[in-house]
């Protein structure tokens, strides 16, 4: 398979929807506000845990945006997403 070919996959792999499995991982709170984020053109990405809970991170061109359990949205984060 050429580099070319394996290139097209990835940049293919990456336009696909947000998987719904993720919005089920979702609590509430977080769905809501992640929704009123979709309004405004944000992608649900991945959803990280750690000791204090859990966060989703939500991209829109390179902007990044993170919603903490109880649904508080962080428009700056200090977060290094790898493209």
């Amino acid at each position: 398979m050429s580099t070319e070919k394996k290139r097209d996959i990835l940049i293919e792999r990456r336009l696909h929807d947000t998987d719904p499995d993720l919005w089920q991982q979702l609590t509430l709170a977080q769905r809501f506000s992640a929704s009123s984020l979709t309004n405004f053109g944000y992608h649900l990405t991945f959803i990280r845990s750690c000791e204090a809970g859990s966060f989703a991170v939500l991209v829109k061109d390179c902007y990044c945006t993170t919603i903490a359990d109880n649904g508080d949205i962080d428009t700056n984060p200090v977060i290094h997403i790898r493209s």
